[in-house]
């Protein structure tokens, strides 16, 4: 979702004359996006503000008449700390949170009009202008369309659909840092779609999170009959489909209470719909899930799993799982290992508890010490590594669907992405980017797979040529991105 931010604030500042930089160094203007999931993506943030500070004084120095770049903070890190991060980093000119990026023309007009009155960069103190209001105006209905350069980069792209989360898990800052939960309209969504299909995205990932909570507002006259009733995200999955040239749907992040009946059937239905389902679990122990308010169980979970497989059997799952839970004992840990061998994922990621400031977690006693934290993670990961490299390894053979979305490491080599989010390599040339082919797989590794061209046999608008012959050779370790 920071990606998608990060796009829509260029397009915000695209009629001020700002276009992206290649560096710092050379910049008007530094925007730090941020998450504050994890502590240690928070801790970052000023490790990185201080580097870019060095960088303005030099240019100062350098250039008495260059006053270097406006420094601002972005994201769920200013939204949680943002009075503590200007005075920690009084240079700073703006911090603003992830609900008001739509104002940003008008923070940098006060920005600049501090400097000019002797408060800004020039001085060792910033224009310190802070915005992390939940505003009562979508910030939706006041951002610009996507510019087919900043938001079609690629053949693929990310569409926010719902931010915000009602769930208020005990670890976790969503709610508060995104606020309660919101849905787009149908046709927004629909539009921004079209748009990004007419400037070359063939695949879209539908973003929010919780992104299976959607209700977002039906279209007047649309499939729901009236103006107020609302698309759920099988409805908004259903409605896409229909939009020629995509070809590809993905959607993330699921909570699983959100997974109903129609959600079920369209992963069954809906062949654009990529057999891939990020389905967090966080832990295997009903003692644990409750503690967290996750509002399942474990055998609920499972059987969300089971459905999934029932309606798409070749359906893959990755998962997030946390280790370390306050008041986790052996017993707990030894549930959630149960759980990850039951389930069998494709892909997950782990990690140890973190407390995050103001969350209720962090106030729970009988937080569990480091050293144990990364012990069972390690162990964890060696079971999820195992059964990723496994799942890599039962491609080998296959025939799959690539898109093919950007280009390797070396020359004449080409990276595509699986139905199940796998990254295969392959060899090519450069004008088939942004197009679906048919690979067969010749080798798998820990995090990819190579492949090769099936020859006579291409995606709807590839025609065959001389230079698609198939390499003799597969890729290496060392080769892969």
């Amino acid at each position: 979702m920071n990606v998608y931010d990060s796009a829509r604030m260029a397009d915000v500042l695209a009629p001020l004359g700002y276009a992206q930089a290649d560096g710092p160094e050379e910049a008007d203007m530094v925007i730090l996006n941020t998450c504050h999931i994890r502590e240690k993506a928070a801790e970052k943030v000023y490790s990185e503000l201080g580097r870019l500070r060095q960088i303005r004084e030099q240019r100062a120095e350098d250039n008495p008449e260059d006053a270097g770049p406006v420094l601002a903070v972005a994201g769920c890190v200013a939204q949680a700390e943002g009075a503590e991060m200007l005075a920690r980093a009084p240079f700073l000119d703006i911090v603003f949170g992830p609900q008001t990026y739509h104002r940003l023309p008008e923070m940098i007009v006060r920005a600049e009009r501090a400097a000019k009155t002797g408060a800004g960069k020039k001085s060792s103190k910033g224009a310190g202008i802070l915005d992390t209001e939940f505003p009562d105006e979508a910030k939706f209905d006041h951002l610009p369309q996507p510019r087919a350069d900043i938001a079609a980069a690629g053949c693929t792209a990310f569409l926010t659909i719902q931010e915000g989360c009602d769930k208020f898990c005990t670890f976790c800052v969503v709610p508060y840092t995104r606020g309660v939960e919101f849905s787009r309209p149908g046709e927004a969504v629909l539009t921004e779609c079209r748009s990004l299909v007419e400037a070359g995205v063939r695949e879209v990932t539908l973003l929010g999170q919780n992104v299976n909570a959607y209700h977002g507002a039906a279209p007047e006259g649309g499939a729901t009959g009236t103006a107020s009733a609302a698309w759920d995200l099988a409805e908004l999955i259903t409605q896409l489909a229909g939009i020629d040239g995509l070809e590809r749907i993905r959607y993330t992040t699921s909570h699983p209470r959100d997974m109903d009946d129609r959600l079920y059937a369209v992963h069954g239905s809906c062949e654009k719909l990529m057999p891939y389902l990020h389905l967090p679990a966080q832990s295997g122990s009903d003692r644990i899930l409750a503690a967290m308010n996750r509002g399942y169980t474990a055998a609920e979970y499972q059987a969300s799993v089971a459905r999934l497989r029932q309606v798409r059997p070749d359906i893959a799952l990755s998962g997030d799982f946390i280790v370390g839970f306050p008041g986790e004992s052996e017993a707990d840990f030894e549930a959630t290992m149960e759980l990850v061998a039951s389930v069998n994922y494709a892909q997950a990621y782990s990690f140890k508890y973190s407390p995050r400031p103001g969350t209720p977690a962090a106030l729970l006693e009988n937080q569990v010490p480091d050293d144990v934290r990364g012990e069972r993670l390690q162990r964890l990961q060696a079971l999820l590594d195992s059964q990723q490299q496994a799942f890599n390894q039962q491609m080998v053979g296959r025939r799959l669907s690539l898109l093919l979305d950007r280009t390797g490491r070396r020359p004449g080599q080409l990276v595509g992405r699986s139905p199940y989010m796998q990254a295969v390599h392959l060899d090519g040339p450069a004008s088939m980017l942004g197009r679906m082919v048919e690979v067969e797989i010749t080798d798998a590794h820990a995090n990819s797979l190579a492949g090769q061209l099936i020859s006579g046999v291409q995606g709807p608008d590839l025609q065959p040529t001389a230079a698609m012959a198939p390499s003799e050779k597969p890729i290496g370790m060392e080769q892969i991105v």
